[in-house]
């Protein structure tokens, strides 16, 4: 099986605002850091692509947009399935005070949870006070699914990746640890930040070479490396496809390395107007989003 190959090399969802419509492009700064500009509302011009995100064979334009508001990289009508991964790093399994994994431990996420850069992480009515349900933060390398997969070897696993993209599994400790299964805390509307681009898998050969991030407030909180994964990217593709056909526009959240606020002491947990930065090397870039609790005025530190 051949490699997935696109026109693009990074891929962004946008409003242009020569148009006030939905478009996807590639940036013409290869350099600059696309959640960054849009955060700090830096100019950001894009060459428009015709197709879908999901099709290899959407063709690069010379048609120049200009961003007006960036979205996450794919809709939730197109992610099918989000998979998650736990305790996927050895130093987030030791914090915790879990064994490690045996193999894979596997949790779902629907599509509802799901905003892109800039939207605000939403903290429920339900899962208030804060102090009660500890609101965390979790950078996750995140993979895009290209063609259909289903037991594939790990030798061919990179094969069916489209692109790499960022995410923040915000987790609500409380129910999670509450009960064994851990998809009702992680699954709330408005709050799992991804994006701020895709980032084609030709230009990132070996995903288990990138470095990675979380700072709170302008505090890093997380510092790690894909290195570090105890389930690499291909054996985790191996292993969920085992038996299980994994689809287009699927997106596999990969876990995330110790540092952690439920752990620390005293315990860190977001709160409203908070504002959170996942970043991931790569050319993948920064997520930033604010925090809001639900029915609460926003902040002045909460920046859109």
């Amino acid at each position: 099986m051949a490699p997935i190959r696109t026109q693009w090399t990074r891929l962004i969802r946008f409003v242009a605002a020569e148009t006030g419509q939905v478009h996807i492009g590639e940036p013409i700064d290869s350099k600059v850091d696309i959640g960054l500009a849009a955060h700090e509302r830096k100019t950001i011009r894009a060459y428009e692509i015709f197709g879908t995100a999901l099709d290899p064979s959407a063709q690069v334009t010379k048609n120049v947009l200009t961003v007006k508001q960036l979205l996450s990289p794919l809709s939730r009508e197109q992610v099918g399935v989000v998979r998650c991964l736990g305790l996927n790093y050895g130093d987030h399994a030791a914090e915790t005070k879990m064994p490690k994994p045996k193999y894979p431990i596997l949790f779902y996420k629907p599509p509802t949870s799901l905003i892109g850069p800039g939207a605000p992480i939403k903290v429920p009515k339900a899962i208030q006070p804060v102090e009660k349900h500890q609101p965390d933060y979790e950078v996750e390398l995140t993979v895009v699914i290209g063609k259909a997969a289903r037991d594939v070897s790990e030798a061919d696993a990179l094969d069916y990746v489209l692109a790499y993209t960022n995410a923040n599994d915000t987790s609500f400790r409380y129910h999670q640890l509450a009960v064994t299964q851990w998809g009702f805390s992680k699954s709330f509307d408005d709050a799992t930040p991804i994006g701020p681009c895709l980032v084609a898998a030709h230009a990132l050969p070996d995903p288990q070479a990138l470095p990675l991030k979380c700072v709170v407030n302008g505090q890093t909180l997380q510092d790690g490396h894909t290195s570090d994964q105890l389930f690499s990217v291909r054996q985790t593709i191996a292993h969920l496809s085992q038996g299980t056909t994994l689809l287009p526009g699927s997106v596999i959240m990969t876990g995330t390395p110790k540092g952690v606020g439920f752990v620390r002491k005293p315990p860190i947990y977001l709160k409203n107007g908070d504002e959170v930065r996942v970043w991931i090397g790569g050319g993948i870039g920064t997520l930033v989003n604010p925090v809001i609790e639900e029915g609460k005025p926003i902040e002045a530190k909460a920046k859109l």
